[in-house]
Order: structure tokens, then C-alpha cells, then sequence
């Protein structure tokens, strides 16, 4: 678009090239001169700006709506703090529309389309990066995936012409590898930093250093908790501004005792309110995809049973969780049911979610909440490596975000499934950042790809234990990704282009040598989706009977890939998938996922090869190429018929889910899982010579703990050197 736009005819001649932009001759700091007045102008104005067409009436509806939010009473006061400084922190409770209104804000204010540059506006989840950047372009009245777009894992949907990006933390500390110095963004907003994800916290430190040498770079940090303090300090005591939410009182009732099962008391909960309480939207937090839909379908049923009884209406119940597909996320947003009949009692609609809802999302209408006090939460122990999803109790600062979420747009009600002693005495004030509670490999990994080598002294909001950080030095320099001074490999370079954990990195790496990429790269697109398998309560025999039909003696990894073989074999087809209870949507993303790692072994000319099927060795290459992976995560079979982990000797059992049929010696997992038991999941059996051969500086028996695998490997070698001294002897015989 030209310089000469004649929708920016109001703005003065100094201002219409480049968008208001001049530089402060003294502090090389970008000034813009562009007011809220002048930006509004162009928001009323007749014609888009941004597509050159008129405006739709559905965007005058909109705008009608976004004046009412909050958040734009102190656009003025935003956009005056954003003139003089480079960071600023804001507060804005839940409802006070920041998440969609300040991007929209900066870019009236920077018009970036006319300088080549973009936004970018940062979310911890990727349910959030969607749907609000679906509501963006709606608001903006222009085409998702044009001018307004989102960037998520394995997902892009964006275009050259767009200038405003919603993206997930991750993706964009993925492209600072590339543009270390995030040239592309004149603006890069922190959505949810509350949340304090391990990308977040790392992309505030890399922030703050990009920022000491572009000093046209914008930072908006924005949290939804009064803990604006820390990030202040921590951003040279940046400007604070304070947005209100849009927010009623809100009731908290608490269980007089506690209650033996949640989830049995959060379905009760829903019915007793769909049927004494007043008409409004009930949501319900629980900790999972299974848990959710266990519920959604018990809520139902016990619903159906009280609408044959009683008069009361109907209802409908929506899941929400990340691993939905798009179009199942939109239905949250759905109006209630209408009455059965007319003048009858009206209808409720009940959201049972991740805690997803509790601070990314806001959906109005919702005038109960029932908490039972648990989340999903990571937790790292790095005694023993092992990183598991633990159902943890809830923060208090997190209790408070769920019980607001009740007074949004009347009085509400929010049902605490815990007392109140357990409340003041037993909750933290706020949830650990995660980068205290995660195994950092692939954090260091990045930060090493980034440039940044003296790990001990990056400026983390809060560093992470010092054994955190050698257990993933450790784990890298045994993958081959460090050398010995921690320096990053040729290797480690190309591990650092995959977004994957490194043990797949590795894997995939390695696959060529074993002729089995083809192979290896649908088994990594496969454990990067949700579980392909489906086991309905209802339906557990013939699930079992399905599965049955993939299974492999050697290994689930084996299975997965039987099952895509067999999924592409019947073209994609999702009555196939149905039939035999694989989840089509997973199988789906699979194999998008499978592509993109495609592209990127192909940029890195790792060949793409595969042993003939007919080949004995077949199966076996494509196991040794997982153990060039994942050969810290093997298990060893003991006489009491139990297994225990290599080096850390925890003992462990298969997980019931595992299709191997029998005990083998030797196993490798895929992720170790911490329930009632220690289970490992998805195993597959590996041989005793492949790990001394693959990995002969992990299994160098020197540093090994005293344990039956131990012995059973040093058996193996004197047995291999017996070997390697009979045939010496045969040959020097031989020669004389």
C-alpha cells in the first residue's frame, strides 16, 4: 500500500508515510504522534483501511459493543504510555477485553502493513491463539488468515499480508532462533503472563535483551492478576496501567466437609442448580479430555432423568479442552437451549473445561461456577528424571480468576467443592512458575541455539534449581547435542530446528542410518497428537478387539504405526477410523504434523528411506533408530517380575494400555506416568547390545549404580570380550 493512502487524509502530511513515527534524536527511541482520536477516526471511517473496502454493517454492530468494553476508556492513557516507553505492565481483570482490544489499539496506532512490520500478541494456550484471533478478524472486518492471522504447532495461519499475529509463546520463541532479533515485530504484546509458562518466562529474559539494541521494539506485558509488582521490577520498573473488569459481586459457597470424589459432587452440583437455581450458564472446571467427557455424559443423563420427573428445562453441555478441533471450541460460545415449550422453563447451557476458561478465554452468559480446587499441572523431579501431568490442587490466585468468571454479565454463584479451612490453609497464593517445576532440555536447547551460553546468568524472573539445569546439560551432551565444554553441536543445530522434545529430535536424526525415516517420522507425528486409540466406557471389549487388529508383539510404538499404515491404506476415511475406534480427528492431525517434520528433514537433506517390508529387519531398524532416541528411557526386567529404570533403579509397570504380550527384559518408554502406581507407557521391547552400542557413553558401567541391569550388562561384555579373545586367538593361530 502506498504511502499516499486516502483513508489516512486526516493525519498530517509528516505522519501518512510512515504511520506518525519520528525518533528521538537523543535516546534513539521510536515517537509516535498518532492520538486515540485519530485512530478512532479511522475505525469510523466509511472504508477499511486495512482491505481498501467499506466497511460491513456486522462491523458497525461490533464496534458498538467493543466502545462498551473497559479497556477503551483508557485507550488514551494506553497509547500515551506507550509513546514514552518501551515496556509497559497491565493489569486488566477478566471481562475488561485486553486480550482483543490493545492489539487493535497498536495497530491503529502504528498502521505496521504501511512499514512492513507486524504484532504480535502472545497466548500459553492454543485454544486461545484461535478463537480470539478469530474474533480479531471479525472486529477488524477482514479475513482470518489475511491481515489478522494465528501461528500455532503444527498449524499456520497466516499470510504476507498479515500484520497482526496471535500466536502461541512457543511459536514465537521458535522463530527468535531464526531472527534472533525479532526484526520482523515492531510490537510484541505478552498475553497472559500471569500463567508464567516456561516460554513466557524465557521470551521476557530474551525481551529485555532484544531491547537493549532495538529500541524501536514495543513490549506490552499483560497478566490478569494483581501481581503487577514483580513484573514491574523485573521490566525496569516499567509504567503500570490498571484496567477494571467488567464484573458483579460474586457469591462463594463452600463444601461443609470435604468431598470424597469431585467429580460425582461437581455432576450433582450441576443438577441440583439446574433445577433450584434461577436461569444462567453453569461452568464447571475439571482436570482433563477424559474426565470432561465423562462428565458431559453423566450431566446428561442425570439431566434427561430430571426433565421426565420435573419441569425443568433443557440443557446443553459443552466439553472444552486443547485438544478439540476448532470448530467443537466455537460451540462454548452457542446460546442456551430455548424452552421445550412456549412459556416453559428456559434452558442452560453448562461448559465443562480444562482451566483453559479460567483466565484465556472469556465466555459470557456464565453465571455459575463449580470448582473443585484441581488442575493438570507438570512436575519435574530431577533426582530421578521423570516429568509427569500430576492432578495438583489449585492456587488461591487461580480460585479467585474461576469464581470470577461467574460476574460477568449479572450477580453470580460460584460453588467451591472444598472448605473453607481447606482454602485459607491448604492453597498456595499463586500457581509455581512452571519453569520450576519442568525438565528443561529443550529450554536449553533453545537458549543455546539463541546464543545465550552462560545459562547460570540469564535473567529469569525466576531461575530454575541449579540440578534442573546439569540434568538437562546432562541430557543433551549424552544426545550428542552439547559437546563437553557445552558448546552446541552440528547436531544439537539440527536438533534445534525440530519442535519436538529432544529425545525425538535424536531419533529422527538418527533414522537414515537404520533406513527406517519414512518410519520413524510417522511414529514422532504420532506421539506429538492425542491418543489415537478410543475406549469408551460403553464400548470397552470391541475397543480392545480393534486395537487388537494393530497391535505388535514388539511394541505400542509398533502399533501406532501399524494403525496409520492402515488408516492411509483406507484413504483417511473417518467411517474406517469409527468402525475401528481410532480417533480420526488425532490420525488427522498426525499426519499434518508428519508433514511439516518432512519439510524440515528435507531442509536439513536427512534422507528420507525405508527398509523393504519383506526385509527381517524391518521391524528391528525401526527399533534401534527409537533407542538412538531414547536410550536414557529403558527399563530392565528383575526376577521378582518387576521393572526398574535405568541408573535411577524406580521401580515400574507396564501401563495396562500397553499391547506387548509378554514381559520382555528390556524396554523403552515413552513417558513415565505417576497415578495410584509408577506405570511407564507406550513401551517397546529393545535388546541389551543395541543400547552398549548406540549409547556406550551412557552405559559405560563405571558411573552405573549397583542393580541386576548393571550386572546383567557387564555379563553381556565379558561375554562380548570372551568372544573378541577367542577370535584373536583363532586368527594369530591362523597366521602361523
Amino acid at each position: 500500500m502506498s504511502g499516499e493512502n486516502p483513508y489516512l487524509a486526516h493525519l498530517p502530511p509528516s505522519q501518512r508515510k510512515i504511520g506518525g513515527n519520528g525518533s528521538d534524536p537523543f535516546t534513539g527511541m521510536i515517537v509516535r504522534k498518532t492520538t486515540a482520536e485519530q485512530a478512532e477516526k479511522l475505525e469510523n471511517g466509511s472504508f477499511n483501511p486495512f482491505t481498501n473496502k467499506p466497511f460491513t454493517a456486522k462491523y458497525q454492530s461490533i464496534l458498538e459493543g467493543r466502545r462498551k468494553l473497559p479497556v477503551h476508556a483508557q485507550r488514551s492513557e494506553f497509547l500515551d504510555m506507550i509513546h514514552s516507553s518501551q515496556f509497559i505492565v497491565l493489569v486488566g481483570e477478566t471481562g475488561s477485553g485486553k486480550t482483543t482490544q490493545i492489539p487493535q489499539f497498536m495497530v491503529y496506532d502504528e498502521l505496521p502493513h504501511l512499514k512492513g512490520k507486524q504484532i504480535a500478541c502472545t497466548q500459553p494456550r492454543r485454544v486461545a491463539a484461535m478463537s480470539v484471533a478469530q474474533r480479531v478478524a471479525d472486529e477488524m472486518d477482514v479475513e482470518l488468515g489475511q491481515e489478522v492471522g494465528y501461528n500455532i504447532r503444527f498449524e499456520d495461519n497466516t499470510s504476507p499480508k498479515t500484520f497482526l499475529k496471535y500466536m502461541t509463546d512457543g511459536m514465537l520463541l521458535r522463530e527468535a532462533m531464526s531472527d534472533p532479533k525479532l526484526s520482523r515485530y515492531s510490537a510484541i504484546i505478552l498475553d497472559e503472563a500471569h500463567e508464567r509458562t516456561l516460554n513466557t518466562d524465557i521470551l521476557m529474559g530474551l525481551l529485555k535483551e532484544i531491547c537493549k539494541t532495538r529500541r524501536d521494539l514495543q513490549v506490552v506485558i499483560m497478566s490478569a492478576t494483581l501481581d503487577a509488582g514483580k513484573f514491574q521490577k523485573y521490566f525496569d520498573n516499567a509504567p503500570l496501567l490498571n484496567v477494571p473488569g467488567r464484573t458483579f459481586p460474586v457469591e462463594i459457597y463452600y463444601t461443609p466437609e470435604p468431598e470424597r470424589d469431585y467429580l460425582e459432587a461437581a455432576i450433582r452440583t450441576v443438577v441440583q442448580i439446574h433445577v433450584s437455581e434461577p436461569e444462567g450458564d453453569i461452568l464447571v472446571f475439571l482436570t482433563g479430555e477424559e474426565e470432561i467427557e465423562q462428565a458431559c455424559r453423566k450431566i446428561k443423563a442425570e439431566v434427561d432423568e430430571q426433565i421426565r420427573q420435573t419441569d425443568c428445562g433443557p440443557i446443553k453441555v459443552v466439553p472444552l479442552y486443547s485438544t478439540l478441533p476448532p470448530s467443537a471450541q466455537q460451540r462454548i460460545f452457542d446460546r442456551a437451549p430455548p424452552p421445550r415449550k412456549p412459556g416453559g422453563t428456559p434452558g442452560r447451557k453448562v461448559v465443562v473445561s480444562t482451566n483453559i476458561a479460567e483466565t484465556s478465554l472469556t465466555i459470557d452468559g456464565i453465571v455459575y461456577v463449580i470448582d473443585p480446587g484441581f488442575a493438570k499441572q507438570k512436575v519435574y523431579n530431577p533426582r530421578i528424571r521423570v516429568e509427569s501431568l500430576l492432578v495438583s490442587p489449585i492456587s488461591k490466585a487461580s480460585a479467585q480468576q474461576r469464581a470470577g468468571r461467574a460476574g460477568r454479565t449479572r450477580p453470580g454463584k460460584a460453588f467451591r467443592l472444598y472448605t473453607e479451612g481447606a482454602f485459607n490453609k491448604e492453597l498456595i497464593e499463586q500457581t509455581y512458575p512452571e519453569i520450576l517445576r519442568s525438565n528443561l532440555g529443550s529450554v536449553v536447547l533453545q537458549l543455546k541455539k539463541l546464543g545465550i551460553d552462560d545459562l547460570v546468568h540469564f535473567d529469569f524472573m525466576d531461575p530454575p534449581a541449579p540440578e534442573t539445569l546439569m540434568r538437562a546439560l546432562e541430557l543433551l551432551n549424552y544426545l550428542g547435542a552439547l559437546d563437553d565444554d557445552g558448546e552446541l553441536t552440528p547436531t544439537g543445530e539440527m536438533m534445534s530446528a525440530f519442535p519436538l522434545d529432544p529425545q525425538l529430535c535424536k531419533m529422527l536424526i538418527e533414522s537414515p542410518k537404520y533406513r527406517c525415516s519414512n518410519e520413524i517420522l510417522s511414529i514422532a507425528a504420532l506421539l506429538s497428537v492425542p491418543q489415537i486409540f478410543i475406549r469408551p466406557n460403553e464400548a470397552r471389549k470391541l475397543a480392545d478387539e480393534a486395537k487388537a487388529n494393530f497391535t505388535h508383539g514388539d511394541g505400542d510404538h509398533l502399533t501406532l504405526l501399524n494403525a496409520y499404515h492402515a488408516y492411509k491404506t483406507n484413504n483417511d476415511n473417518p467411517d474406517w477410523c469409527w468402525e475401528n475406534f481410532l480417533n480420526h480427528r488425532s490420525l488427522k492431525s498426525a499426519d499434518n504434523v508428519r508433514q511439516q517434520l518432512k519439510r524440515t528433514m528435507e531442509s536439513w537433506d536427512l534422507d528420507l528411506v525405508s527398509t523393504p517390508f519383506e526385509d527381517k529387519a524391518y521391524f528391528t531398524n525401526i527399533r534401534k533408530a527409537m533407542t538412538a532416541g531414547f536410550f536414557m528411557q529403558v527399563a530392565h526386567l528383575e526376577r521378582s517380575g518387576h521393572y526398574f529404570t535405568m541408573k535411577d533403579n524406580q521401580p515400574v509397570q507396564l501401563h495396562p494400555s500397553s499391547g506387548l504380550g509378554h514381559k520382555p527384559e528390556w524396554v523403552l518408554y515413552h513417558e513415565f506416568v505417576l497415578t495410584t502406581r509408577n506405570y511407564i507407557r507406550t513401551c517397546t521391547e529393545v535388546k541389551a547390545d543395541w543400547l552398549l552400542d548406540i549409547a556406550p557413553s551412557y552405559y559405560n558401567m563405571g558411573n552405573f549404580p549397583q542393580s541386576s541391569a548393571k550386572r546383567a550388562l557387564e555379563k553381556l561384555l565379558s561375554r562380548r570380550a570372551r568372544v573378541i579373545e577367542e577370535d584373536s586367538r583363532k586368527s594369530k593361530k591362523r597366521r602361523s
